[in-house]
C-alpha cells in the first residue's frame, strides 16, 4: 500500500455524502489531498481558489452536472492540465462517448473497485507531470527564443516584435513613447585591449546597469546587436527620456569592470527619438523611431561622444 504524501490535489465533486465519505477514505489512505465539494457550482468555485491537479466528479448532480462541469473546466485556463474522471452508474458506449465529448479524460462505472481507483489515477498523475514538464519546456524554448544569451536581455527578436505594440498602445490612448539607443564608445578598442572575454564582461555590467535603471514592468531593453541596445520607455516624453539617458551616461563613466589586466573603464553615447500621438493624422513605425534615434546616436557621436542627443519625431 502507497502512504506516502502525494503531490496532487484531487477535487472530489460528489452529493452523496455516503459515496464521498468511501472515496476520501481510500484516496486519504494511499496519500492523496483531497477537497470534497457536492455540485458543480462549488467545484468551479474550489478550481479557482486551489491547485487542482485531477477532478473526480459524479455525473448526475444539483447545479450543474458533470458533463456541464467538464465543459465549464474545458473553458477555462487554469494555467496546467487537469485531468477529470467521470464517475457514473451509466456504462453504455453512447453515455461514454458523451461524457468523453465533454470533455473528460477518462471515467469510471459505480461501483468503483478499489484497486481499479487507484492504479487509474496513478496513470492520471503520470499524464499531468508529463504535460506540466512538457509546458514548462516550452516555455523555457520561448524565452531562449527572445533572449540574448550573453546579456539575458531581450533579443532583437522581440524588438522587431513588441516595440510596434509599444507605439499602437502609445497611439491608442495618446500617450508619448521613447526610446533610446546607446552604443558604448570605442568598444573595439576594449576588446583588442583586454580580450573579448573580458570584453563580453563590459557588456553585460553595461547591460545591468540599465536594466536597474528603468521601471519594473513598464521599460525592458534590447540588444539592438554588438555593443548596441536600445531603451523603451512607454509614457514617456523627450525631456523624461533625456534624463533617463543623462542618468545611465553618467552611470556608465562611473562604472568599473576588473579585468586580469586591470580595471576596465568606458564612457556611452545615448540617442533619443520621442513620439506623441497628436492627431488621428499622426502615424509613425518603429523603424523610424529607431531610425531617428540613431540620427541621434551619431550626433552625439559626431560631438564627441559620452554626450546625449535628442529629437521629437
Amino acid at each position: 500500500m502507497d502512504i506516502h504524501k502525494k503531490d496532487c490535489t484531487i477535487l472530489l465533486v460528489e452529493d452523496s455524502r455516503t459515496q464521498a465519505l468511501k472515496f476520501q477514505y481510500i484516496l486519504k489512505k494511499h496519500g492523496y489531498h483531497v477537497i470534497h465539494v457536492q455540485n458543480g457550482l462549488e467545484a468551479m468555485s474550489a478550481m479557482l481558489n486551489n491547485d487542482i491537479s485531477i477532478v473526480i466528479t459524479d455525473w448526475i448532480m444539483p447545479e450543474m452536472d458533470g458533463s456541464e462541469l467538464c465543459r465549464a473546466i474545458r473553458k477555462h485556463d487554469f494555467g496546467k492540465y487537469v485531468y477529470i474522471f467521470l464517475l457514473t452508474a451509466r456504462d453504455s458506449k453512447n453515455d461514454i462517448v458523451e461524457g468523453l465529448e465533454a470533455g473528460a479524460d477518462d471515467y469510471l462505472t459505480k461501483p468503483v473497485d478499489d484497486n481499479e481507483l487507484i492504479a487509474r489515477l496513478s496513470s492520471a498523475e503520470r499524464i499531468v507531470q508529463l504535460e506540466s514538464s512538457l509546458k514548462k519546456r516550452n516555455r523555457e524554448i520561448a524565452l531562449l527564443s527572445i533572449t540574448d544569451p550573453l546579456t539575458q536581455l531581450y533579443n532583437r527578436l522581440y524588438m522587431n516584435e513588441h516595440l510596434p505594440k509599444a507605439i499602437k498602445r502609445a497611439a491608442r490612448y495618446g500617450h508619448p513613447l521613447s526610446i533610446i539607443m546607446t552604443d558604448i564608445d570605442h568598444f573595439k578598442s576594449v576588446n583588442d585591449q583586454y580580450g573579448h572575454q573580458t570584453g563580453d564582461m563590459v557588456l553585460k555590467t553595461f547591460a545591468k546597469q540599465i536594466t536597474r535603471s528603468l521601471r519594473t514592468d513598464l521599460d525592458w531593453v534590447a540588444r539592438f546587436g554588438g555593443e548596441e541596445f536600445i531603451i523603451v520607455l512607454p509614457e514617456t516624453d523627450l525631456s523624461g527620456a533625456t534624463i533617463v539617458a543623462e542618468r545611465l551616461r553618467l552611470m556608465t563613466a562611473d562604472m568599473m569592470t576588473p579585468s586580469e589586466s586591470g580595471t576596465v573603464k568606458i564612457t556611452a553615447s545615448f540617442g533619443v527619438a520621442a513620439w506623441h500621438y497628436g492627431s488621428s493624422e499622426s502615424t509613425v513605425t518603429d523603424e523610424d523611431m529607431i531610425n531617428a534615434a540613431d540620427r541621434c546616436l551619431y550626433k552625439a557621436k559626431e560631438k564627441g561622444r559620452n554626450q546625449t542627443t535628442g529629437m521629437i519625431i
